[in-house]
């Protein structure tokens, strides 16, 4: 459907020819996976979607350069937003010598009115019209929704705005179970069914949009210092989600689970300022591939009118022992050996208190 037309808008706009990559794969595989492997959410809410598909267009763009002669990329991002800095920051890692043409920065466009007037103009087929002027995103993780009433954080998003998920109202009255398979923190399966990256996380978002799961409001901080309102639907990559971080809580020791974590924020943030090709995230990601070795396993989550909660999570490298756990006296972990430790622990803060009683 989205390409429908895009032959005559390239020809409209004055391009001279029309190059279509399918781009699905190498998108989920090589760009999603990481980051879902490595839990990198920013600010709390956001997975990233339009962060991580910022630099595979922008690799593919500077691959069709070079194999047309091109000397030069061009991109449509406002001259307000994270995008203009994401696809630029790409190609000066990728080819530094393409030179940037970037129409909202350099011509008289200041607004989309003026945007879909331009179209107008030159009979450039446009979907927003100004009585809808939503700025959307949407790509195999997510749909975003910017613009319009929800530049107002004050206002609730009209239900029909919304295009990947139904009403939490109207989802089923029952709940679903899905059992999801991982591989060193990366989903492979669902229900037992084997699917490449990109069918697995088409599937998920199917099933998670009827169960209206992903939905985000959110406001953000931007790159370029302003604040920003969003609203994201991001079904199958909430349940991606919430599955590998159950999974870690059996395979990850705390230590490893702290860095980890510290880590991932750092990681969301390198890629949504757009430094995907950056050496540090590159060294990361090979942190990330180490700790998830044992991530291995299956997770069964219900889901229900948007919530997503764990029923069971099994893994053959689990650290979870259930003769050490018990309540019950076992003979690996011996309760009475916590009154020392806890006074070995407890030392700094009695101390503490002694000095302040003079003691």
């Amino acid at each position: 459907m989205e390409l429908e037309g895009l032959e005559k808008k390239a020809k409209g706009s004055g391009a001279s020819q029309l190059v279509v990559k399918d781009l699905k794969e190498e998108f989920v595989k090589d760009f999603i996976f990481p980051c879902l492997r490595a839990g990198a959410i920013y600010e709390r809410k956001y997975l990233l979607g339009t962060s991580m598909a910022r630099p595979v267009i922008a690799k593919a763009m500077v691959d069709v350069a070079r194999e047309v002669g091109a000397d030069a990329v061009a991109h449509g991002c406002t001259g307000k937003g994270n995008d203009q800095v994401r696809f630029e920051l790409a190609f000066f890692a990728l080819n530094p010598e393409l030179k940037v043409v970037a129409p909202w920065r350099e011509w008289d466009i200041t607004g989309r009115e003026d945007a879909i007037e331009y179209a107008k103009k030159y009979d450039i087929p446009v979907s927003v019209t100004k009585k809808s002027i939503y700025s959307r995103d949407r790509n195999l993780w997510h749909l975003s929704h910017e613009g319009d009433i929800l530049e107002d954080p004050g206002n609730e998003p009209e239900e029909g705005m919304y295009m990947m998920s139904v009403n939490p109202v109207d989802a089923p009255n029952q709940p679903e179970y899905l059992d999801i398979g991982i591989v060193k923190g990366v989903p492979v399966s669902i229900n037992g069914k084997e699917l490449s990256p990109a069918s697995l996380l088409a599937e998920l978002n199917t099933i998670g949009g009827k169960h209206s799961i992903g939905r985000i409001d959110m406001v953000e901080n931007r790159l370029v210092g302003m604040k920003s309102r969003g609203v994201y639907e991001t079904p199958g990559g909430t349940i991606m989600w919430h599955a590998v971080r159950e999974l870690e809580s059996l395979t990850l020791d705390l230590e490893t689970m702290q860095v980890k974590d510290m880590f991932a924020l750092k990681y969301a943030e390198l890629v949504y300022a757009g430094r995907w090709f950056d050496p540090l995230r590159e060294s990361m990601d090979a942190f990330m591939d180490k700790i998830t070795e044992k991530t291995t396993g299956s997770v069964r989550l219900k889901l229900y009118k948007g919530s997503v909660t764990v029923a069971s999570r099994t893994s053959p490298y689990s650290l979870y022992r259930e003769d050490i756990s018990s309540f019950e006296n076992g003979q690996i972990y011996n309760q009475g050996d916590a009154e020392g430790f806890i006074r070995l622990y407890g030392l700094p803060t009695r101390v503490r208190a002694m000095l302040e009683k003079g003691i």
